[in-house]
């Protein structure tokens, strides 16, 4: 090891030797750079995309499946687990009983509840508001998994909501 540097020696010959430790030295602090940049913030999409998403859900819905579906599409790495425990999981992670739904998901800290459009949970995920989760309360017709041939899209909000409970409009969509 060298003592000022705490490299470890590299197998060169001649005047190579300090110029290979020097181009490692740099590759080090490029990579560490790198993963400070993804781990503390200016996520781009597709690095918010590329977190996982656990999805927790009842193994009869449909429309649960159809929200994975859509996540997928939109470029989300999604991992779905079948749960027939679904309330007391929803209370472990805060979600208020006036804004829970059908299925609940977590990523890089946050709880997503519902039919979350994919566009808001990358939203989320950019901005990283200081939140508990988004939700979307009950099964509105037309949200991501819930399209319904021949019926009228709903108007529905995304909301944001806190561990003590409250909550405000994150997004709005529909009419």
């Amino acid at each position: 090891m060298d003592k000022h540097t705490g490299d470890a020696p590299v197998a060169a010959s001649g005047s190579q030797a300090p110029r290979l430790k020097r181009v490692g030295s740099v590759i080090a602090l490029v990579a560490a750079l790198g993963i400070g940049i993804a781990v503390f913030g200016g996520r781009s999409d597709e690095a918010a995309s590329q977190l996982m998403i656990e999805v927790y859900k009842d193994p009869a819905c449909g429309c649960c499946s159809k929200w994975v579906d859509h996540l997928r599409e939109q470029g989300f790495v999604v991992r779905a687990t079948d749960t027939t425990d679904l309330a007391a999981f929803k209370v472990s992670h805060a979600v208020p009983r006036s804004l829970q739904s059908c299925h609940t998901a977590l990523v890089d800290g946050y709880v997503i509840e519902g039919h979350v459009p994919a566009a808001d949970v990358r939203r989320l995920l950019e901005e990283r508001p200081a939140i508990a989760g988004l939700a979307v309360p009950g099964m509105p017709i037309g949200s991501p998994g819930m399209e319904v041939e021949g019926m009228q899209a709903q108007p529905y909000d995304v909301m944001a909501f806190e561990r003590d409970g409250g909550a405000r409009v994150f997004a709005r969509h529909g009419s």
